[in-house]
């Protein structure tokens, strides 16, 4: 799994002042305070006074570290593979420690440079089928526009922000080094492991991660136990324990206290990395509620019965029992309209109530003054007003409450290269919270400066951003409600939104 910087989230919302927001981000406000307390860790026997070597493997004690043991290692030149070595197994033994689990193998470790992992995304190659849908599917979102490549946009994103990765498949860890030598940052390293550690226990390539939304959804109890280890393992480096920290110089093991361990500039839009976050964010306070009512045993059950869906960790209270109520969408195309049908994937795309917040938010960040949903609400602070580290945003909007579920389907049409659309349904508990929705897109579309025109082929209401516009959805949109369900067509024209769906 890919990590995402902890702190990241709260560096952007601060570097979103240097393009003049910062008078938006005093109104303050605070969260619940979910934030673990120090001494949180498994069950286990303490390491011996002398630090001996235990006769067989014990939780705590790994390839002749234990979890509290110093280590000779220096990073002013670089980390040698012995020095890796040695890093990686104490982190082990800290890892076990902490979440009383024990590896069954250990796991190869590879520490790469950030222009290097950077390259390596950049070369990519994506089938087209892939291209167009991801393009219709962000530019849906309002996030990526349509003359801008959507897999480039996500590609500079994860060159920008990723720490390190394990993969499952090949059962190896890379980490992204700041520093013009191989050094690490030991509390990426600890989630990296910890997601290896996962993979052995609880086997993550059997999740079902087939849309955006399973995609977070699943994260929520792996990314999200991974990073309440990464920050409860970072509680703990300072006072208690020395750690190594990549900061792009020179150093050694040296105490560090920051989970961060990436760079957060460069990224190339917000949106989609808002869109990816979620779980990040509000899967750490997810997995310690049902730690605070079960313990760790209670956390290993929920791998066998994981989130559905993102507002089961938005609202914890959801889980396990309330499942999402995905809306269907039957294909109404006319003439030289037909379904796009992405290589490699299924031929829809669901984004949840994730989605649906990070939709809202992102004009925050867009210019000054572009408030959807106010920097008070997005934001978790504390009571000085400052974003939290732990759960830093607030996925629960007032437009995206009582969601129960969304379909998009991606349109092409034959005889025009270049030319999208879309059906995106959006469904919710009840009518009034689809009449919150529709009143908060409504506020989206005329901030994408879009006007209501006259046309009777159709049920709802018909909007047109017009050519030329500078923000780059100059497209037609039909919004129609039916109870609960609020349905989105797009088109290039008013005209061709009768080819994507017909009797709309």
């Amino acid at each position: 799994m890919r990590r995402l910087p902890v702190l990241a989230a709260v560096v952007l919302v601060l570097l979103s002042g240097c393009a003049g927001s910062v008078p938006m981000l005093d109104s303050g406000g605070t969260a619940e305070d979910t934030v673990p307390p120090d001494d949180v860790h498994a069950d286990i026997d303490p390491a011996p006074a002398d630090l001996a070597d235990p006769t067989t493997d014990r939780l705590g004690w790994e390839g002749g570290y234990w979890y509290n043991e110093s280590i000779d290692v220096d990073q002013s030149d670089g980390l040698n593979s012995s020095e890796l070595a040695a890093v990686t197994n104490r982190s082990m033994a800290r890892v076990e420690y902490i979440r009383g689990l024990e590896f069954e193998r250990s796991v190869p470790v590879e520490v790469v440079s950030r222009d290097e992992f950077a390259s390596s995304q950049s070369d990519r190659e994506t089938p087209p089928s892939r291209r167009t849908f991801d393009n219709a599917k962000f530019e849906a979102l309002f996030m990526i526009n349509e003359s801008t490549d959507s897999i480039a946009v996500q590609s500079q994103n994860r060159g920008a922000s990723v720490g390190g990765y394990y993969s499952p498949s090949e059962e190896r860890i890379v980490l992204v080094s700041n520093s013009q030598t191989p050094s690490v940052s030991e509390v990426t390293l600890s989630q990296e492991l910890f997601h290896a550690l996962q993979d052995q226990q609880f086997d993550l390539s059997s999740f079902d991660q087939s849309t955006r939304e399973q995609h977070n959804a699943a994260d929520g109890i792996i990314e999200g136990d991974g990073n309440l280890v990464d920050y409860l393992y970072g509680q703990r480096c300072g006072e208690e324990w020395t750690c190594l920290s990549d900061t792009g110089s020179a150093s050694g093991e040296t105490s560090n206290n920051s989970s961060s361990g990436s760079s957060s500039g460069g990224l190339a839009d917000l949106g989609p990395y808002f869109l990816k976050y979620q779980p990040y964010s509000d899967g750490p306070a997810f997995v310690y509620q049902v730690y605070e009512a079960g313990g760790w045993d209670a956390v290993n059950a929920v791998y066998e019965t994981p989130p559905t869906s993102t507002s089961q960790t938005i609202h914890p209270g959801q889980y396990p029992e309330s499942e999402p109520s995905v809306p269907t969408v039957d294909d109404r195309t006319t003439g030289s309209w037909e379904r796009v049908e992405p290589e490699g994937r299924v031929n829809y795309g669901r984004v949840g109530e994730a989605g649906l917040a990070a939709m809202f938010a992102s004009p925050l960040y867009e210019q000054p003054g572009a408030a959807i949903v106010s920097p008070r609400s997005w934001l978790n602070t504390d009571d000085n007003g400052t974003p939290r580290t732990f759960d830093p945003l607030n996925y629960d909007t007032d437009y995206s409450d009582d969601f129960a579920g969304d379909r998009f389907v991606a349109y092409a049409d034959a005889d025009a290269e270049d030319r999208s659309g879309y059906v995106w349904a959006v469904r919710f508990d009840n009518e009034s919270a689809a009449d919150d929705f529709r009143d908060g897109y409504g506020q989206l579309l005329d901030y994408r400066n879009a006007t209501e025109v006259e046309d009777a082929s159709g049920p709802g209401s018909v909007y047109r951003i017009p050519e030329g516009d500078d923000n780059g959805f100059s497209d037609a949109f039909r919004v129609v409600q039916r109870g609960d369900t609020v349905t989105i067509t797009n088109a290039p024209t008013v005209e061709a939104l009768a080819g994507v769906r017909a009797g709309e």
